[in-house]
């Protein structure tokens, strides 16, 4: 990790640039993947999906269903182009009207435990998962069933039931790209936790190297695990002690934008 000191002027650095891209990915991937995450994770918290994200996923699962059935319309009114019905038995307007069946059900749910907060004990937990993926093998790995499994899940089963005529394609279609969201947004959650502890590794690594630094004892080799070079042989013990000290408050500054 290389330490870089706060911009008080507001503008875009580089750690900044990197904490919005990773903010925007969770965000646009969350807002696709939760009408599919609620079926899997149903037991989730109350502050688990932020308020704008349940709308913008809300408007999803109207706008999809409305797009589908206008497009529809249009592929009918052009002259002697009478394109096949899609076989299936549930379509995307099918998911839509189970999203807020579900959805009046969870907002009861998380109202109770609104109201009765010694009910929930982290409200940030996104729930156990369903039953039977512990009979899955390595399903006891946190991660790995977050990002790899229950996407694989998901997918698997929209060509299973595309296969079987059971969902139609759009609703095929959209359980695909529900999958690559959900385990893109949840290898950003996983990205997060541990470019967080590794940057107080980082930061405990190089306690020792600085302080050799104001000893003027640090080798090249050293100082440049940290991107730093060593100080010219004729400056004062003091101004070695106050870089050091300004170099330390960088790591720490760099180390709070993580969280």
């Amino acid at each position: 990790m290389q330490p870089t000191k706060p911009d008080n002027t507001g503008g875009m650095n580089v750690q900044h640039l990197h904490n919005t891209a990773i903010n925007l990915v969770e965000a646009v991937c969350s807002v696709i993947s939760m009408p599919i995450e609620t079926l899997l994770r149903p037991w989730y918290g109350t502050r688990y999906y932020p308020p704008p994200v349940v709308f913008f996923s809300a408007m999803l699962m109207i706008l999809i269903p409305a797009i589908s059935a206008v497009m529809d319309g249009f592929a009918a009114m052009i002259p002697f182009f009478h394109p096949a019905r899609t076989i299936g038995l549930f379509d995307i307007g099918s998911l839509a009207k189970l999203f807020f069946l579900l959805g009046i059900i969870h907002a009861v749910r998380l109202f109770r435990r609104m109201t009765h907060m010694s009910s929930e004990e982290n409200s940030t937990y996104e729930g156990p998962p369903l039953p039977f993926f512990q009979l899955i093998p390595w399903s006891r790995s946190f991660w790995l069933q977050r990002i790899a499994i229950e996407p694989a899940f998901v997918l698997i089963a929209s060509v299973v039931l595309q296969d079987f005529f059971i969902i139609q394609s759009g609703l095929a279609t959209y359980l695909r790209l529900a999958a690559f969201a959900l385990a893109a947004k949840n290898f950003v959650s996983w990205h997060r936790a541990w470019e967080y502890l590794r940057d107080l590794l980082d930061a405990r690594n190089a306690a020792p190297i600085l302080a050799r630094l104001v000893e003027n004892d640090a080798t090249e080799a050293e100082l440049s695990t940290i991107h730093l070079a060593s100080f010219p042989t004729d400056v004062p013990p003091e101004i070695r002690t106050q870089a050091a000290i300004s170099i330390a408050r960088a790591y720490s500054a760099a180390d709070q934008t993580t969280l």
